[in-house]
Order: C-alpha cells, then sequence, then structure tokens
C-alpha cells in the first residue's frame, strides 16, 4: 500500500459512508460526514487487503499525523473544539484524515482554511466538537479482522516535527489566533 492507494482506501470509505446513511435515513443513521462512519467504513476495506498492506497503511497514517502535526493547526484546532489537548489534537487530525486528500493537503498548508469548509461552517454554529478518535485505529481494527491477532507494537514509527516557535503563546489569546487565522476565528468569536 503506498500514500495513492490509502487515499483512495479513504475516498471509498467516505462513498460507502454516504452510500449507508443514504440507505437507512428512516433509522437515523448518521450523515455520510460523520468521521467515525468514515473510519469504520476505512477499517472494514482495509481488513480485505494483505496483512502487510494493513501495516504499511499504519505507517502512512503515522506520516500523515505528522505532517499535520503543526502549530497554525493546532491553534485552528483550539478555537474550533473550545480546546485541544494533546490527544484531542490527534482525534482533531483523525477527523481531518477522514475529510480525503484535498482538504487534508489544503488545510496542512494553510489552516484558516478550515472557515471554507462547509462542514467547519455548520459546527461553528452549533457549537460541534470536530474530532475523530476512531480513526487513529483503523490499521488496528483492520488487521484483528483480517489476521484474528493484534497489530504488532513495533508497526510504524512516528517523528512528529518541532512546533513553530512563533506559535509559543497561549491558544486563549483569541487575539493573537485572530491576527495569525483570521477567516477561522470570526467562525467562532471571542
Amino acid at each position: 500500500m503506498d500514500v495513492e492507494q490509502f487515499w483512495s482506501l479513504m475516498e471509498q470509505a467516505r462513498d460507502r459512508a454516504a452510500e449507508a446513511t443514504d440507505a437507512s435515513k428512516a433509522t437515523d443513521a448518521a450523515d455520510a460526514t460523520d468521521a467515525e462512519g468514515i473510519a469504520q467504513q476505512a477499517a472494514a476495506l482495509l481488513a480485505a487487503h494483505e496483512p502487510q498492506q494493513i501495516l504499511a497503511a499504519q505507517q502512512i497514517l503515522w506520516d500523515l499525523m505528522a505532517a499535520s502535526y503543526q502549530a497554525p493547526l493546532w491553534a485552528a484546532a483550539y478555537l474550533v473544539n473550545g480546546g485541544c489537548s494533546d490527544d484531542g489534537f490527534d482525534y482533531f487530525r483523525g477527523w481531518l484524515i477522514t475529510q480525503g486528500r484535498t482538504v487534508f493537503e489544503r488545510v496542512v498548508a494553510d489552516a484558516d482554511q478550515l472557515a471554507e469548509l462547509p462542514v467547519v461552517r455548520a459546527a461553528a454554529a452549533e457549537l460541534l466538537e470536530l474530532e475523530c478518535e476512531e480513526t487513529l485505529g483503523i490499521a488496528w481494527n483492520a488487521y484483528r479482522t483480517a489476521t484474528g491477532t493484534e497489530l504488532p507494537g513495533d508497526s510504524f514509527t512516528i517523528n512528529y516535527p518541532a512546533l513553530d516557535p512563533a506559535w509559543n503563546f497561549d491558544f486563549e489569546d483569541h487575539g493573537r489566533i485572530a491576527a495569525q487565522l483570521p477567516r477561522i476565528a470570526a467562525l467562532y468569536p471571542d
């Protein structure tokens, strides 16, 4: 499995989540933008692959987590979710991965692009948090389904980059965040 295949799998999962939602609207199914549904579909799709491909997908997932480990994105997540711990930032980035490659890459390049996403605008209007811890377990769940065993603990490495020291300020300082991320800050006024 390579990065292209991983993102293709995530798009298939998004499509399947949308189909499941359409097929069961009468049963109050989750919306297709529901990250947990997408993560569950991704795990099911990945489970059909060979164990080595599942292990490769685990590394790709954590490479994406490292690529998105950026202070501006953390500040944006802090605004969106009304606070953001270390784990909360992981779950926010898990949500971001479920939004697909185009959204992920655009937001990683410019965290203020979050303000342009309809799902973020809707979440801001209703003060809903955007996070998906389940994304972090896609490969774990797939491997367990495929093999009946746990994913080896040494199946991936992660090297987070240093955070930009220019962002080393209290994210409670709405004015400083608004100066750096004006569009997302406008959705979450102080």
